[in-house]
């Protein structure tokens, strides 16, 4: 069972720190598509706030995860993992509610496969 927690970690580092990574990358063509994508929604005018904050929590679900391997091998103390999924659970609601808004049902739907490992993990660690 360690290693399939291991595996769940690793999904999230490279989930959310390749996700992290892209929009630091190329910040001004995420802002310009996504502007298109949420103009008439509630986020219209707040896309630059809200990809600062997604960014945030992107990059601290990726650096939890990391710092939650780290220590269930150093430690074997898993509550950082649990932090780590958990911050990648409100992530995801996070992009989830806004492709919602958007009304982008297929971009929602896409959202839950990623929800599903997360909620798992989050089982995982818990029991």
């Amino acid at each position: 069972m360690l290693y399939l927690k291991y595996l769940i970690l690793f999904f999230v580092v490279i989930t959310f720190l390749q996700s992290a990574v892209d929009k630091i990358a190329d910040w001004k063509g995420n802002i310009a598509w996504l502007k298109e994508h949420f103009k008439d929604s509630l986020l219209d005018g707040k896309v630059a706030f809200s990809l600062g904050i997604i960014l945030v929590l992107e990059m601290l679900a990726a650096l939890t995860a990391v710092g939650g391997i780290w220590f269930i091998l150093s430690e074997e103390n898993e509550t950082l993992a649990v932090y780590s999924l958990l911050l990648s659970g409100v992530t995801l609601l996070f992009l989830l509610l806004g492709q919602r808004l958007a009304k982008d049902y297929d971009g929602a739907r896409t959202i839950v496969i990623y929800l599903i490992p997360v909620f798992f993990g989050l089982y995982l660690f818990t029991q």
